[in-house]
């Protein structure tokens, strides 16, 4: 008995390329859609759905209700007359019913939870983007300003000015007291004797 890899080559050509070859599923063709048995739903009008349940099961108004739903349950069945009570004294359907409606509830409250947890979630991914640019704008900001500092560092300041601007003026009073006492002093001379001053 031959395998079925085998013959697969058999009926292929040798010179048969794989375009020549039939496909069962094509990708530039939409696909054809499957019969299913269940019925389909929408998962996001459903959780929608389940979290308004689990959000009314959690509130006063609901322990309200319940409560007298039990209350009215129990006197009917049990001071109504006998053949109009429809569940006798060990109140076994009411036992049915509570377990029926926690065993719903349970779900849809876990269902809830989930969505809440995927929204926390995605809450938390953008919150923590979100610091991500902060400090790099904060960063930003920081490198920013040492530079600014630095580049103001060899700017020239008003006081700076003024007081290049005073030693200046007191240069120039100098110089006009020492030509009215010594007027023989050449400027090269007096220039050597500035610099001199200034060492």
């Amino acid at each position: 008995m031959v395998p079925e890899r085998e013959t697969l080559r058999e009926r292929t050509p040798a010179g048969a390329t794989a375009a020549s070859r039939p496909r069962a599923n094509r990708l530039d063709q939409p696909g054809v859609p499957k019969h299913r048995f269940l019925p389909e739903y929408d998962p996001e009008a459903f959780g929608r759905m389940s979290e308004r349940i689990a959000r009314f099961l959690g509130t006063g108004r609901f322990l309200v209700w319940m409560t007298a739903a039990i209350v009215l349950w129990v006197a009917w069945n049990s001071l109504a007359p006998r053949d109009l009570r429809f569940d006798e004294y060990p109140f076994i359907f009411l036992t049915l019913m509570l377990s029926l409606q926690a065993s719903y509830a349970a779900p849809l409250i876990l269902l809830a939870q989930n969505r809440q947890d995927d929204r926390d979630r995605v809450n938390l991914e953008q919150d923590r983007k979100q610091n991500e640019r902060s400090i790099a704008d904060t960063e930003y900001l920081t490198r920013e300003i040492a530079a600014l500092r630095i580049g103001l560092g060899e700017v020239a300041t008003r006081d700076w000015i003024r007081s290049e601007l005073q030693d200046t003026i007191k240069e120039m009073e100098e110089r006009q007291n020492g030509h009215r006492h010594d007027p023989v002093v050449f400027p090269a001379e007096r220039s050597r004797g500035r610099d001199a001053d200034d060492r």
